[in-house]
Parts: C-alpha cells; sequence; structure tokens
C-alpha cells in the first residue's frame, strides 16, 4: 500500500514539472516563430492546391481530370458526403456540352419547320443565325428552281428529274421522259387541231393510292396512243386543308402537273362543248373500258425497250429474266416517274417534316462534332452549286415495305421474318448496312421491330392498323390528309434508299419499284417476298 502511495505522488510530481517547462516553451520567442511558420505552411499548400485545381486539367496515371465546377443549372455534381468526391474526366465533360448544342440546334431546326418566330425573338435571334440542316431542303427555294427546269428550253437536252447514267435506268429512260414532257406540252395549246383525254382520278372506295396511279398511268398511255394531251382533273386525296388554293383537290398539290397551264385551261374550256365531245377532240375515261385503261396497250412507239431489261429482280431466290408482264412494268415505269418527276413545296415540307422527325438528332450529332453550328454567310458556291444536292439521309438505307392486312384476298403475305431474312441477304454482301426505312400500316410489324436488334429501324409516326380491318376503314380513321401524306412520304422515301426489300404481288410496292427503276437504282436489285399475280 505505501509503496502504491509514494509512487502516485511520485508521477504527480513529474507530471507538475513538465507542465511547467511546457509553458515556459511555449511563452517563448522561437516557439512562437515555429508555430507561426508551420501554420502558413498550411496555409500556402492550400492556396497552391486550388490554384492548381482550378487552371484546367492534368494527367495522372494516363488519366485525364477537370475541375470540380458545376453548372449553375445542374444539380448532377453536388457534393454527397456519404461517397467519395468522384472528378469528371475531360472527355465526359465535352461530351455533355454536345449534347446540349445538339438539343439546341435540333430544337432550332424544330422550329424553323414551324416557321415559330416568337421562338427565335425570345433568343434575341434571327433565323438566319441558325446554320442550315443538311437534311433540310429550302422548299420555297428548291420549288422556283423545279418550276424553271420544267420548262421547254431546260428540257431541249435531257430531263433533269432524272438520275444515274443510262445503265443506272431502265433501257431509254431519259429519251422517253423527255419525249413524254414534251408530248404534255405542246407549244401551242390553242391549236384547233389538239385533242385531250381530261380524267379524274378513280375515287372508288376499293381504290389505295398504288391503284389510283396506276389507273393514271394507263390513262396516259391511251393519251399517247391516241395523240392526246392528258388532264388529271379532279384527286380526291388532295381536297382537304393542306391543299391550298387551287392545288385543293389537284395532283398539283403534291406534284408539278402532268400538263402545261395553257393546255388545261384550254381543255377545261372545250369539254363543256358538247361538239367537241362529239366530234373526239375530247374524251373522258367513260370513253374507255376497265381493260383498256388496266391492261391496254403499251405505247410502241419506242420499240420493245422490255426486251433487254437487266434481270435485277429475285424472288425465292432466282432471279427473275423474264415474265408475261415485262412491258407492263417497263411502261408503269416511265409513266410514274413522269407524273411524279418533281415535288411541290407542300410535298417538299412534308418530306422536311419526315427526315427530320427520323434523323434530326443524327444530323445535329454530324453538324456539333465538326465544331459550331453558328451560320456563316452563303458562297456563291453554296448558292449556286451545292444547293442542287438532296438533303442529307444516313446511308447505307434499306427500304423495306411489309403489305399484310386485307391484302390478303390478291396475294401471298408475308410475315416480317420473311422481309427480313431478305435484309440479312443484303446485308451479308453490304456489312455495313444496318439502317432500314420501314413502311407499313400494321401496328404488329412495328412492334415485331424491336426484336431485331442489329438493325437501326425509321418510320414516320402515325396510328397504324391494328387486326384485319379493311385498308378502307384505315385509312377513314386517320382522315383524308393524313391517309395520303404519309403513304407519299414512305413512297418518296423508299424510292431513294439504296436497297429494297418488298412484295411484287402489291401494286404499291410495283410503283416504288418503277420508281427506283427510272431513278438511277436499277443495280441496287429488288428482293421481293412474292411476284405479281399477274406475271
Amino acid at each position: 500500500m505505501e509503496a502504491k502511495g509514494s509512487g502516485s505522488i511520485s508521477m504527480k510530481s513529474l507530471e507538475r514539472v513538465v507542465s511547467d517547462k511546457a509553458l515556459k516553451l511555449r511563452n517563448s520567442f522561437p516557439c512562437q516563430i515555429c508555430v507561426v511558420g508551420f501554420l502558413c505552411g498550411i496555409c500556402l499548400t492550400s492556396l497552391f492546391l486550388a490554384a492548381l485545381t482550378s487552371i484546367g486539367t492534368f494527367e495522372l496515371a494516363a488519366v485525364s481530370f477537370s475541375s470540380f465546377s458545376p453548372p449553375c443549372n445542374s444539380t448532377s455534381q453536388i457534393i454527397n458526403t456519404d461517397r467519395p468526391l468522384k472528378w469528371k474526366k475531360k472527355a465526359e465533360r465535352e461530351e455533355e456540352n454536345n449534347d446540349d448544342q445538339v438539343k439546341l440546334l435540333v430544337s432550332a431546326w424544330d422550329n424553323l419547320l414551324l416557321n415559330n418566330e416568337d421562338y427565335f425573338k425570345k433568343l434575341g435571334k434571327s433565323k438566319d443565325d441558325v446554320l442550315n440542316a443538311p437534311h433540310l431542303e429550302n422548299c420555297e427555294e428548291r420549288t422556283r428552281v423545279r418550276e424553271r427546269l420544267d420548262t421547254r428550253i431546260s428540257n431541249q437536252t435531257f430531263p433533269s428529274w432524272i438520275s444515274g447514267g443510262d445503265e443506272d435506268n431502265y433501257p431509254l429512260t431519259r429519251r422517253v421522259q423527255k419525249e413524254i414532257w414534251y408530248h404534255q406540252h405542246p407549244l401551242d395549246c390553242e391549236d384547233k387541231s389538239l385533242k385531250f383525254l381530261v380524267a379524274d382520278w378513280e375515287t372508288l372506295p376499293g381504290f389505295g393510292i398504288g391503284a389510283q396511279i396506276a389507273g393514271m398511268t394507263g390513262l396516259l398511255a391511251i393519251a399517247i396512243n391516241e395523240n392526246r394531251v392528258l388532264v388529271s382533273n379532279y384527286y380526291n386525296r388532295a381536297d382537304h386543308d393542306g391543299c391550298k388554293g387551287s392545288s385543293r383537290g389537284s395532283w398539283s398539290c403534291y406534284f408539278l402537273p402532268e400538263t402545261s397551264k395553257e393546255c388545261r385551261e384550254r381543255a377545261l374550256e372545250v369539254m363543256k362543248k358538247r361538239e367537241a365531245w362529239e366530234r373526239g377532240t375530247v374524251t373522258g375515261k367513260q370513253n374507255y373500258s376497265t381493260k383498256e385503261i388496266w391492261s391496254g396497250h403499251i405505247p410502241k412507239k419506242w420499240g420493245k425497250p422490255w426486251s433487254y431489261m437487266k434481270p435485277t429482280t429475285e424472288i425465292n431466290g432466282t432471279l427473275i429474266s423474264s415474265h408475261r408482264k415485262m412491258d407492263r412494268r417497263w411502261w408503269r415505269a416511265q409513266a410514274v416517274r413522269y407524273l411524279m418527276r418533281f415535288q411541290t413545296e407542300y410535298t417538299c415540307g412534308l418530306m422536311n417534316v419526315a427526315r427530320h422527325s427520323a434523323f434530326g438528332k443524327e444530323a445535329a450529332e454530324i453538324v456539333v462534332s465538326a465544331g459550331g453550328w453558328r451560320n456563316k454567310k452563303r458562297s456563291e458556291m453554296e448558292a449556286s452549286v451545292w444547293s442542287s444536292h438532296k438533303p442529307w439521309t444516313p446511308r447505307p438505307m434499306l427500304s423495306v415495305h411489309v403489305r399484310m392486312g386485307d391484302k390478303a384476298c390478291e396475294m401471298r403475305v408475308a410475315a416480317l421474318e420473311e422481309y427480313m431474312r431478305l435484309a440479312d441477304r443484303i446485308r451479308e454482301r453490304f456489312p455495313e448496312l444496318n439502317r432500314i426505312w420501314l413502311s407499313t400500316e400494321m401496328k404488329e410489324v412495328v412492334d415485331r421491330s424491336e426484336e431485331y436488334g442489329q438493325w437501326r429501324f425509321y418510320y414516320t409516326e402515325v396510328a397504324r392498323q391494328v387486326g384485319n380491318s379493311s385498308m378502307a376503314e384505315y385509312e377513314t380513321s386517320l382522315g383524308r390528309e393524313m391517309s395520303t401524306n404519309y403513304p407519299l412520304v414512305n413512297f418518296l422515301m423508299a424510292s431513294e434508299a439504296d436497297f429494297f426489300v418488298g412484295a411484287l404481288g402489291s401494286t404499291w410496292c410495283f410503283l416504288i419499284d418503277g420508281m427506283r427503276n427510272t431513278g438511277g437504282k436499277v443495280m441496287s436489285g429488288y428482293l421481293s417476298v412474292n411476284k405479281d399475280r399477274f406475271w
């Protein structure tokens, strides 16, 4: 017990000694200098590190870092004390910045298409400040050019609406297109010897757009054989609010008219006179039988160019070299190309909206990645040369038209799987192909497309058919304007695609094939899930 008490007293004495020494040292000047110097060193080190991390990026172990400076409108970078601070790589920051620019550019293009002046006023900008979108056309300007090209002077050489070389189109395409144009645009529409064929487009409920166009190609053949000028009259599918003024209820709402304004006016004046009908100066659909219109004589003034067409269509793995309707296939291709040779400003606008909806984000990414998207003054090269180039679309592109529904009563319908097997056939030869423009009236087809993850699908945003209701019922549910506009957009997209898979038993696919074979796409080939029912 004593030993323990004496040890405790000694320890307390030692603590008092040490405390006195420490107090003396604390009050000494050298110690104070050391403490102050130590604290100053800590402050300087902190300032140096702060400055270092605020002046950009630095490399460490091959990883790029950037300073932590969250944007004022972002909460994603707020420090979370529950987990360690994560530094953002420079590439990630640049990617975020590019994403913002892409969204801004797409939004600007959206409002350009809507002609929304208020949007740009709020930004304090003009529409001219936005770079012209590579996937959009200046429709007003392009329409003026097309109208100028659709004149006698411009067509003295070869028609400007034909793309590719002669080997890329059906035989004699350029010559035939030029001569059809001249036939439809006589020098003097007041010539008393001139004869006309005036006809409304077919209006029976069971006739789709494809059947209407096919019927008009038959009437054009009759007009050429009888040396008449074809004048198409009322077009019911253009009888809607989108078609303004005199173009309402007329084919000229969508494409430049098949004849001149002077000849149209002359024909409509002549048809009011009874003696003109009696003398045969003017005729109409009622003067011809259904057989004459749908399967009548093909114009023979160009010989038989269909007899040496290249075999480029494959059905069931076999390349078709000939069939019973080669002449009709060649003629319908020529006729539909002529009737749809130039888009109007209205159709151009529809195509702009469709391309922007499908490809707008991709186009903006390309523009932004090229560096800077603010517009610059147009050069003479841009205005005079590059402006004639077609609008950008992602390529290569495969168009697939899947026809099902009530078409089963006319042809063997195929499921999407059959079309995709043919798509894979093309991709085996062209492995860079991974994009599909899908056109179909069936919702189930669009839904099934999601199963093909190796392909990127594009399609128009429209309500689609469910079940086996008739096409007429489906079109009625969409309304006249929508049920006309979106199929025509799909038709033109398919015509411009690099490859095409369809069903030749469908008149629509048959006409798409014709547009492609007179539009520089012959050597792209055509894979079909079935054959035309008349072959």
